[in-house]
């Protein structure tokens, strides 16, 4: 053990969210120094950043004007996600507020190419639905022209090349959605419908062509069970596969509507596969490839291009390695790191890595386990990966389990860097992050696996890990833990329920308790999207209330602690007060902790720390 305290940990820092200003000179970016992630500018690699907000709250993305030294940023209040958009002034350090609205949600469009106007969707006018707006750089908010009336959950994907149409995706879940067109110039905008389907069908990170006339996204449109590269001609309405994903998801594309070259991203087993182009001018699915760069960690994302597309940023990380941005020459593929986010002095050599690995689980062949049923009642076949992280000099047969299950639960644990991960391993705990089914990153068949009816399916999943671990020669078998957020609190508490002798402790962040009152009273835009998961209120409540565990809170043996946001628009803090309260009737052992200025998560420093450290306090009396 190195003996670093939590508050040493939470204090490695974490550089990401990189964009290039008007003249290239300049790389904004998202750093946490302060305790929440604020906006800092460098002029070179390894300078000296100069920090442009100083807010207690945390700045959620920053973007340069293409012409102008300034930048819009987007920050809410105390975790409550409804951002507003400022201007940033890179010349005087002035900041204005353009949207003004902090009963509304604000979601970042772009910029138009000219720097006179930018783009968002707002759920101003129905807090249940997005609507399209567009502005001019020096309006104030409520000078912002409507120009599209949305009837559901609106997102943009920019600006068409001249400015004239901008690209707009409708989500009706995280595996179902369509792009449309509005045309800025028509007399009545009206959506042009691009993808009409029946069914499922992802279509996802779109951007324009160079010429105007196709769009380039994701999909798994026809037979397809991941996701794919594709070009989407505006005229035919033909769908062309550019980069098939071979087995795994192409995760996104980076595209610089100039010149059309980009960067490709897919995801291999969690980690980043990187593919750089340049797209043929006369055949829109051709291209010529550029080196990929050698970048630590093996995940890479948020690619950001300069004014001539030469080089772009991008930010990366790994198991033992924290986030850092880097530059890349296009044609040479050489990467240069521009930031240096520190690790609070601890040596990065002391980073424990991860295996990965693969845990059979019961099969898909029409035999699914009882919501109380064991997987070794069902037939063998589903393999589940995950994520296995052993402390140094571990004792064999003496090592106690964290296992840190993900939300979402359309999501994915991949080997990124974790301050906490790597605290608990210096403490001597070992790390097992699985992707039961339902994960992403797996195909759209095992994302589907848990989906309604078939909710505790992944939560037998996790009985079939700890089951593994049990077997495992480094581990003590008494000595397991869950800990989840969001969507993994409620399998953390799902797990406690329905096998409780498996579990010494249980660590329950934001998650739901019971379903019902979930879905009741989670932000009004969330529900619907929600639903199309988990089961609809109206068709699934029986259902729902069935695999609650506030509903089954007699079964929980081990201690538990409820951490959550006041403001949590996402899950309402009434999730962790019902379950808390009921848990203790029943004689568990139970902690909560409720933090006021904080909503889905912990973004502030104070409250992270008094959070891991009651944590680890927590788990080393109970584990």
């Amino acid at each position: 053990m190195s003996g670093y305290d939590i508050e040493r940990y939470l204090n490695v820092r974490s550089a990401y969210g990189a964009s290039f200003g008007p003249h290239g000179e300049r790389l904004s970016f998202l750093m946490n120094t302060t305790g929440t992630s604020q906006v800092w500018t460098l002029e070179e690699p390894r300078g000296w950043p100069e920090q442009r907000t100083f807010y207690d709250e945390q700045v959620s993305f920053a973007s340069w004007s293409p012409e102008r030294p300034e930048l819009i940023f987007g920050m809410d209040e105390g975790g409550n996600e409804r951002a507003q958009l400022f201007r940033l002034d890179a010349e005087t350090g002035a900041i204005e507020n353009l949207t003004e609205m902090p009963d509304a949600k604000h979601r970042w469009g772009g910029w138009s190419h000219d720097g006179e106007r930018f783009a968002f969707t707002s759920n101003r006018r129905d807090e249940s639905v997005f609507d399209v707006y567009v502005q001019g750089r020096d309006e104030t908010g409520e000078e912002a022209e409507l120009v599209y009336e949305g009837d559901g959950w609106l997102s943009l994907s920019g600006w068409s090349p001249d400015d004239s149409r901008l690209l707009v995706s409708q989500a009706y879940s995280n595996f179902d959605q369509d792009l449309y067109v509005l045309d800025l110039e028509a007399d009545e905008p009206a959506l042009e419908h691009l993808t009409p389907h029946e069914g499922d069908v992802r279509y996802q990170s779109a951007s324009w062509a160079p010429d105007g006339e196709g769009i380039y996204l994701v999909t798994d449109v026809g037979e397809a069970d991941t996701l794919y590269l594709a070009y989407l001609d505006l005229d035919s309405g033909d769908v062309a596969t550019v980069i098939d994903g071979d087995g795994w998801n192409v995760d996104g594309i980076a595209l610089d509507d100039d010149t059309g070259r980009f960067v490709c991203s897919r995801n291999v087993e969690g980690y980043t596969e990187l593919t750089v182009g340049e797209f043929d001018t006369d055949d829109p699915t051709a291209f010529e490839t550029f080196p990929e760069p050698d970048l630590p960690g093996g995940i890479s994302g948020g690619v950001s291009f300069d004014p001539d597309a030469e080089r772009f940023a991008l930010s990366t990380s790994g198991d033992t390695v924290n986030t850092n941005v880097f530059v890349v020459d296009l044609e040479s593929g050489d990467a240069n790191r521009w930031t240096n986010a520190p690790t609070a002095g601890i040596p990065r050599e002391s980073f424990g890595g991860s295996e990965l690995v693969s845990v059979e689980s019961f099969g898909v062949d029409g035999r699914s386990p009882s919501a109380r049923g064991t997987p070794e009642e069902s037939h063998a076949g589903l393999e589940v990966p995950g994520f296995l992280s052993l402390p140094d000099d571990h004792e064999e047969g003496a090592t106690p389990v964290i296992v840190d299950i993900h939300g979402g639960p359309e999501s994915q644990r991949r080997p990124s860097f974790s301050s906490v991960k790597q605290y608990f391993l210096d403490r001597g705990y070992a790390y097992f992050e699985p992707n039961v089914r339902g994960s992403s990153g797996y195909g759209s068949d095992y994302a589907g696996l848990d989906d309604v009816e078939n909710r505790m399916d992944s939560v037998a999943d996790i009985r079939a890990c700890v089951e593994w671990l049990r077997d495992h020669p480094a581990v003590d078998p008494d000595r397991i833990a869950a800990k989840g957020g969001s969507y993994g609190g409620f399998m953390v508490l799902a797990a406690l329920t329905e096998y409780p002798d498996l579990w010494a402790a249980g660590i329950d962040v934001v998650g739901i308790a019971n379903f019902v009152t979930f879905l009741e009273n989670t932000g009004d835009w969330r529900r619907e999207l929600r639903e199309a998961e988990y089961g609809s209120l109206a068709e699934d409540r029986e259902f729902l209330e069935e695999i609650s565990p506030i509903n089954n809170v007699e079964r929980i043996e081990a201690p538990l602690f409820v951490l959550h946001g006041e403001n949590d628009p996402r899950v309402p803090v009434g999730e962790a007060e019902q379950i808390a309260e009921k848990a203790a009737e029943q004689g568990v052992p139970v902690r909560k902790l409720i933090f006021e200025d904080e909503g889905h998560g912990f973004s502030k420093l104070e409250n992270r720390i008094e959070a891991y450290s009651e944590i680890a306090d927590f788990l080393d009396e109970h584990v």
